[in-house]
């Protein structure tokens, strides 16, 4: 089954749709070569070719084949598709099944018997000049591999190793014995983990280092699994899927064994604090020894059995991937900077429980560590969550603009850390190096800095749209402004309680991507101290004197040389005096529109009294 193949394809790839095989797909398309990719579901062809376009590499010259690395040892190709293949020069496995909690047959079925069979196949290529095949860092150490292993010593390595690193340390002997019998010109590259995209941070799977990485966002890593030396090297995924595709021209002998890793990745306990650090988190400071954490229950410790195997000290020999590397003219990327744009990948993507769309990444504003997205210099809006929501809540809105815009989490609140001074210091911070004259969009609680910002510098923006103030309508139950009795519940809430609260009874209707802003929400606020500073904003900004101090500066406001317009949904209206500011009721909804109705906030933005050419005009 051929699908738009330009000629016949001279670069096979298996795995080509998951997470190392799409960027080593790329990578190889970039090079001009014809590539033929084996999937399990051809289609998902369309799935690929999208990701390609997206990431700017042309797939003219890719042909896509079903094939089931599985099946034996023709790899479920049709007749047809395997003469297609005769003339394929080089062969890349990147397909694995990457997974804690396995059982011994699933795992082997994949990373021992199917690497063996696309071994066997690429036998058969009469010009096969290199097949290169992907295990892991911690296969391939015993210098003289045996295979098959008897029955007694597998089942002392699936139970000391787990199945997964059982079975990529068994299918790595397999394949080297194998190929060295059939005489097949084997690579074999043994990767550490591999994390985000250097440039962009952009994730892909979030299972190992990413768990940590999840535990230490979540408050959840009270101590510092192993030792102060354990080592868990990185590789980013441009740069190992660079490595990979210059192979075959730039290693002069098959056979070898390449541990594509950095040296200079920090030790465990380094990397840990160096994105705490940027994280705006705490770093545990305890270490406990592995020995000990395998005697407790994993109940108590939460730590995955399998993932201890890789808490080590061991180095590794990287000299042969260097050669490589160097004779390529490839350079691996600084591993801090990559450390740190792929942990804002993960928060962004939330450990890959919704990928983003619109992400963002960690930058110190004000003493605060920000979570920003966007447009940080020249946007046309700036746009300010409101309670208990971050960042995320504009996406509705975003998917019906057509423009540049800033997105800021709130200082101390969703995952933005406190500031040293007042919102309006943050505020003015963050707008420091726009060169625009932006609408600011403020929700809720965030009208107080934005108004007063507007106050404070009129020739800066070029309108206010403040979207239910609150301090216009009635103030938020007593229970909500009692950081004791709230924090708990926010703490607790469920991500279905809250949509109802927000988006009413009817939440099931409304836009994914609203129902997606809520859960994030909700995320943020389970961790620690988030529930309880919502919490204490909330207090702060029901108080009465500020409520009338901020009523007082909007009719102030009103003679500000700007366009100010105000937003209330119909079932929550606005009970107090609005002063001589234009004020647009949206129908059916209460306190959060720009949620259940973003396209009318939209056509407010876009059309009216903010549709100015000054938008783009510098201060």
């Amino acid at each position: 089954m051929r699908q738009n193949a330009t000629g016949a394809p001279d670069t096979l790839i298996f795995g080509a749709t998951g997470f190392l095989g799409r960027w080593t797909l790329l990578h190889l398309l970039e090079q001009g070569r014809d590539v033929a990719a084996v999937v399990r579901d051809p289609t998902r062809d369309h799935e690929l070719r999208a990701w390609l376009r997206e990431h700017g590499t042309p797939a003219e010259q890719l042909t896509v084949l079903g094939g089931d690395l599985t099946s034996g040892r023709g790899v479920g190709l049709s007749p047809a598709d395997d003469e297609r293949l005769a003339g394929v020069r080089d062969v890349f496995n990147t397909a694995a099944l990457y997974r804690f909690g396995l059982r011994r047959e699933e795992a082997r079925a994949v990373n021992v018997e199917g690497a063996l069979n696309v071994l066997r196949w690429a036998a058969t290529r009469p010009a096969l000049r290199r097949l290169v095949h992907v295990t892991g860092y911690r296969a391939g150490l015993e210098p003289h591999p045996r295979h098959p292993l008897p029955e007694a010593e597998l089942v002392e390595l699936y139970r000391d190793k787990g199945a997964y690193e059982g079975s990529k340390i068994e299918g790595d002997a397999a394949l080297r014995v194998v190929a060295a019998q059939l005489g097949t010109p084997l690579t074999v590259v043994n990767p550490s983990s591999v994390i985000g995209h250097s440039a962009t941070g952009e994730a892909g799977q979030y299972i190992g280092l990413a768990e940590l990485v999840r535990d230490l966002w979540q408050g959840g890593l009270p101590v510092l699994p192993g030792t102060a030396r354990t080592f868990v090297p990185v590789v980013s995924v441009d740069h190992f899927a660079k490595f990979m595709a210059s192979l075959p021209e730039h290693d002069p002998e098959p056979g070898g064994l390449h541990w594509v890793l950095d040296r200079n990745t920090p030790d465990l306990p380094d990397l840990l604090r160096l994105l705490a650090g940027h994280l705006g988190v705490r770093a545990p400071r305890t270490h406990v020894p592995v020995s000990l954490i395998r005697r407790l229950p994993t109940a108590l410790t939460g730590a995955n059995p399998e993932t201890l195997t890789f808490l080590t000290e061991d180095r590794y020999d990287t000299a042969s991937a260097e050669r490589v590397a160097e004779t390529a003219g490839l350079r691996p990327p600084p591993v801090q900077t990559a450390l740190r744009r792929w942990a804002d990948r993960l928060v962004a993507d939330r450990f890959g429980a919704a990928p983003a769309t619109f992400p963002g990444g960690f930058h110190g504003i004000g003493g605060s560590r920000t979570y920003l997205a966007g447009d940080r210099t020249s946007p046309d809006f700036v746009l300010l969550h409101g309670i208990p929501l971050d960042g995320e809540s504009w996406q509705p809105l975003l998917s019906e603009l057509n423009a540049p815009a800033l997105v800021a989490d709130l200082p101390g609140l969703g995952r933005s850390t406190p500031s040293d001074g007042t919102p309006l210091d943050w505020l003015t911070q963050l707008l420091a190096p726009v060169r625009t004259r932006p609408v600011i969009v403020a929700h809720s609680a965030a009208a107080a800095p934005a108004l007063r910002y507007a106050a404070a510098h009129p020739g800066r923006v070029a309108g206010l749209l403040l979207i239910s103030p609150y301090f216009l309508q009635k103030p938020a139950p007593r229970l909500l402004r009692t950081p004791r009795l709230a924090a708990p519940l926010l703490a607790k809430v469920s991500a279905e309680r809250l949509a109802t609260s927000l988006l009413g009874p009817d939440s099931h209707l409304c836009p994914n991507a609203a129902r997606d802003a809520v859960e994030s929400a909700a995320a943020q606020l389970r961790r620690p101290r988030v529930a309880h500073r919502t919490a204490t904003w909330l207090r702060a900004a029901n108080r009465p004197a500020e409520r009338a101090a901020l009523r007082a500066l909007l009719s102030e406001a009103a003679s500000v040389p700007v366009p100010l317009h105000l937003v209330a949904g119909q079932l929550d209206p606005l009970i107090a005096d609005p002063g001589p500011a234009t004020v647009t009721t949206i129908p059916g909804t209460g306190h959060h529109p720009h949620l259940t109705h973003p396209s009318a906030i939209a056509d407010l933005m876009t059309g009216g009294p903010f549709n100015a050419p000054a938008l783009r005009t510098t201060p």
